[in-house]
């Protein structure tokens, strides 16, 4: 049997490196088959049976699979946060799950204890902390939650014993185009989603520090105590960063914890020509930071960053398994951090970053990032040339939203069905994208705008060329609406 399963792998290996990497990376194939779910359903097969299957039928599963899968390391795919591929990244994964361990002591996972150390001091140390705490996490709506529960016990340290009961009404306050996840905390940890007050943004999505003030004033008036602010550096549609500087001096008057979520923006400290757009982030109690996003390490990689020195973390979240976390073990117990966590079972998620790090070094990273601005910049550069395209707004970062005006609702702006015509434009030439399998970019509505396009760049495979048939391929499946 074992020797059949070690054959199986060699040989479905091979369909990954032939169906996914090299052809998913390969321009003139799709970025996905396109089935809709009732074929698919067919296709796959997903019935589970009493006996199994032979191995040339198995091998014929794993390259459906690759073939029906949308390939997120294609060149053209632009429709998430995270795209592209990174070699050293991928290794460090396949790596991790081979040697499937559990992330919460030494005992179990010594190198990676000490390899989660060693990258959480360096990321601290982008941000300008020389010490603190921190851990990865499964995502960043659970990095947002981290900072929400730490900050409550932070405030209200009763809360970890005596529950809500034992706690004031509290307040929290975020922007309009913050991440959805700072609800999901708040209805998480029993918050409530009332006590989340909305902050107006400005033209460029940023928060307007005024409103931050006025909504503080208002939470106050209703007898909610105001303890946490989360500030957004890389908002997930426009790409706005909120003004760290002033909402840390509102903070720091009000006796607030503040939160940055960046998440998606984060990746610009690597960047010496663009860090300024988190001038003011060392300030923050606690930052939220996605490598899985811009830096290509794959999903997922995400680390909640706290500036603590008081171990909080493991104040708040411990529970002292016995079984798990002895205190007389032999080697230093400080190094078993699994009580940091609200899981048990943690994936190792450190291995594909340190990898794809000690292979290109901050230095790659820092070209990577400073690429894909080049890049968007080429992209706005280009788009304004062109009479059918129209921006929602000069963005900051590498997030491009627009409008594709086609050539009928030209000269059309005044008239009374105009915004509702446009509003199909996108969702019509997106159905046709997706079924002829050229690309993939995502559109939404938002405060009150109609349906418009955000195209990321962020893959450092891509070239000017790429930029051009993006707006050639807009233009050819919108020209007739």
């Amino acid at each position: 049997l074992s020797s059949d399963g070690k054959l199986f792998l060699t040989e479905a290996f091979n369909v990954i490196m032939e169906e996914i990497l090299h052809k998913g990376t390969d321009l003139k194939e799709k970025v996905c088959e396109w089935k809709d779910p009732d074929q698919l359903r067919a296709l796959l097969d997903l019935d589970l049976r009493e006996h199994g299957e032979s191995h040339e039928q198995l091998l014929q599963r794993v390259r459906d699979v690759a073939r029906y899968s949308v390939k997120t390391c294609h060149p053209r795919f632009f429709n998430q946060l995270f795209a592209g591929v990174d070699y050293h990244a991928l290794t460090g994964r396949l790596l991790t799950e081979t040697l499937n361990t559990s992330q919460y002591t030494y005992e179990v996972a010594p190198v990676f204890v000490l390899m989660e150390e060693e990258v959480l001091r360096q990321l601290r140390s982008l941000v300008g902390w020389s010490e603190g705490d921190g851990i990865f996490c499964p995502g960043g709506s659970v990095s947002n939650m981290y900072a929400m529960n730490i900050a409550r016990y932070w405030a209200f340290p009763q809360v970890k014993t005596q529950g809500l009961w034992a706690t004031p009404r509290m307040a929290i306050f975020t922007s309009q185009q913050s991440h959805y996840s700072m609800k999901k905390a708040a209805t998480f940890l029993g918050i409530g989603t009332d006590n989340v007050f909305i902050v107006q943004v400005d033209e460029s999505g940023s928060m307007i520090p005024e409103d931050l003030e006025a909504k503080i004033v208002q939470a106050k008036s209703k007898d909610a105590v105001p303890f946490f602010v989360n500030a957004t550096a890389g908002t997930t549609v426009q790409g706005a960063f909120d003004p760290l500087n002033h909402i840390a001096d509102i903070s720091e008057r009000n006796g607030m914890w503040m939160h940055i979520d960046a998440a998606w923006g984060g990746s610009v400290l690597f960047s010496k020509k663009h860090k300024h757009l988190v001038a003011g982030i060392e300030r923050a109690n606690s930052v939220t930071w996605n490598p899985h996003k811009m830096l290509l390490a794959g999903l997922q990689c995400s680390v909640i960053l706290f500036r603590d020195t008081t171990n909080l973390l493991m104040h708040c979240h411990s529970a002292n398994a016995t079984y798990l976390f002895q205190q007389d073990k032999f080697y230093d117990t400080s190094l078993d951090t699994g009580d940091k966590s609200i899981q048990c079972g943690r994936k190792v998620d450190c291995l594909k970053l340190w990898l794809m790090w000690k292979a290109i070094g901050t230095h790659g990273l820092s070209e990577r990032v400073d690429k894909t601005f080049a890049l968007a910049r080429y992209l706005v550069e280009e788009m304004e040339k062109r009479e059918n395209f129209k921006l929602v707004c000069k963005g900051h970062f590498v997030n491009v939203c627009f409008w594709f005006i086609p050539p009928s609702l030209k000269g059309k702006e005044n008239s009374p069905d105009y915004q509702e015509r446009l509003s199909k434009v996108a969702p019509v030439i997106k159905e046709r994208m997706m079924k002829r399998g050229t690309m993939m970019v995502g559109y939404q509505p938002m405060d009150g705008r109609v349906n418009f396009f955000r195209m990321v760049v962020l893959s450092p495979q891509l070239t000017t060329k790429d930029m051009d048939f993006f707006l050639d391929e807009i233009e050819k499946l919108g020209k007739d609406l």
